[in-house]
């Protein structure tokens, strides 16, 4: 690289929602910041997920390297030691007003001239943690927001405030759950023609008029267009109308997805034994995978947030052992609410030749495994992108937030999956795995998951769309600080 003055090497100071969604791909980006561009990287965690990182990573795994490191913020929450995904409107709630004064702390303390790491020269922020444009602008660098969901979940957060100037919610009533109500078409949100009340965004389903979620929804995606530039993990084909319609209401877009094909380029070093779960992943799962034939497994995860009542959980149980299929499930130590999950014994003393149950895995490496042949998925931006990626479909039992979007494009517009029913029934999960693995519907959507498998890798190979929207976003917006010169070697001087 030559001899530079470390004054001059850009820092990026990256911070993402303190939840497990979130955390993975802003990890990617920063490694992709650091390998590719030399970036110097802060990687700000809340205090809360700093001690579930190091208890599932290992007690040495944050102290990072010279030139990546790890810092953390209080979260505003009573302190917990707890081994779980904290309450999300909580969350939203104290984020929302108690992080600033400490973000803008740490910039300070990273900018003090008698610090060691050089100056912070950017900023890149979750997008529904935009109290950080405030503490960026007072420097006077670019904070770039990275929207860690789909393009259509922003849109349609984006668009509830025209849900609710056209008194289409909040509902009147709770009986307009179950009424047809939800069936309502909803055709004039730029970009998302073929939508249904139902597949907005959940945080609609209230009756209450100041529901928090929603105005902390709408209060966050409205703040968007004062950042520098806004992240995207998506590639252009999946969602191109989506994305113009996004790209008429907000400052440059760069779409650099999907980033777990663009991280795959990082080369093995010091930083890939750095990982992002927030619980310890059991290797035996890809052990088990191993003597699999190929498409023969369900793989069942309900990722980081789901929640459901232990009898959901035996109706699921039931549908699976039902459909003969072997299959790998991933559940959670939280996943029943308010409960230890209780499955029942005939259930598990059935299934010991036949199913894994596990607590956490490497979700992307299983995904990838030629074993999988169907994803039984919440419809979390991650793990559908990472199911793309594989070309695996998924049978989607959307849980919140923008999950109900992702599971209507998932099978609406992309074709490669079906959704189960809210109230969930052992004979109508048995039916669609046998439909998946072994139906003509089943067929169909594995050979479009594969030509989707294909676009992705194509927008994420060196000189691909996504591929080279990240040298774009570090060259135009990152970089764009006069005293920092570019240079396309990747290397940089003063």
């Amino acid at each position: 690289m030559g001899s530079m003055e470390s004054d001059h090497k850009p820092h990026a100071v990256c911070i993402p929602f303190p939840a497990q969604g979130h955390i993975t791909p802003m990890l990617k980006v920063a490694k992709l910041l650091h390998s590719f561009h030399g970036f110097h990287i802060t990687f700000v965690n809340t205090e809360y997920n700093h001690r579930r990182l190091l208890r599932s990573q290992g007690p040495a795994a944050l102290d990072g390297l010279p030139d990546f490191r790890f810092a953390t913020i209080p979260d505003g929450l009573p302190y917990s030691d707890e081994d779980r995904m904290q309450d999300v409107p909580s969350l939203c709630r104290s984020t929302t007003t108690n992080c600033l004064p400490h973000f803008r702390k740490l910039l300070a303390e990273l900018n003090d001239p008698s610090s060691d790491p050089p100056k912070v020269t950017c900023v890149v922020s979750d997008a529904v943690m935009s109290f950080t444009l405030d503490a960026v602008k007072e420097l006077g660098i670019p904070d770039v927001l990275f929207w860690t969901a789909s393009a259509i979940g922003y849109i349609g957060y984006r668009y509830c405030r025209h849900l609710m100037e056209k008194g289409i919610v909040p509902l009147k009533d709770v009986g307009q759950l179950t009424d047809g109500h939800l069936e309502t078409p909803i055709d004039w949100v730029p970009g998302a023609p073929n939508m249904r009340l139902r597949d907005f965004p959940s945080f609609i389903r209230t009756q209450d008029p100041d529901d928090f979620m929603v105005y902390f929804v709408l209060h966050e995606t409205e703040r968007t267009p004062m950042a520098s530039a806004v992240l995207l993990n998506t590639f252009d084909d999946f969602e191109r109308p989506v994305l113009e319609a996004m790209a008429a209401i907000l400052p440059p877009i760069y779409t650099i997805g999907p980033l777990p094909l663009l991280a795959r380029r990082i080369p093995h070093g010091p930083l890939s034994s750095v990982g992002s779960s927030l619980w310890k992943e059991e290797p035996a799962c890809l052990q088990w995978l191993e003597n699999k034939r190929p498409g023969s497994v369900v793989y069942v995860n309900f990722g980081s947030v789901t929640v459901m009542t232990n009898q959901q959980l035996i109706e699921f149980a039931w549908g699976l052992a039902n459909s003969k299929y072997e299959f790998l499930w991933i559940i959670r130590p939280d996943l029943v609410k308010g409960d230890t999950a209780v499955l029942p014994p005939e259930f598990v003393e059935g299934m010991k030749e036949r199913g894994l149950m596990a607590s956490w895995c490497p979700q992307e490496e299983v995904l990838r495994h030629p074993a999988v042949g169907a994803f039984l998925t919440h419809s979390g931006w991650n793990s559908t992108l990472e199911s793309v990626c594989g070309g695996v479909p998924m049978l989607s039992w959307p849980f919140f937030a923008e999950q109900q979007t992702n599971c209507r494009y998932t099978c609406a517009e992309w074709g490669i999956g079906m959704e189960i029913d809210g109230d969930v029934k052992r004979k109508e999960v048995e039916g669609l795995i046998r439909e998946i693995m072994g139906g003509e519907k089943g067929k169909e959507m594995k050979r479009r998951a594969m030509e989707w498998k294909d676009m992705a890798a194509k927008a994420a190979q060196e000189g691909g769309p996504s591929f080279a929207n990240f040298d774009k976003l570090v060259g135009q917006v990152l970089l764009s600080k006069k005293d920092v010169v570019y240079d396309s070697k990747l290397n940089y001087y003063s």
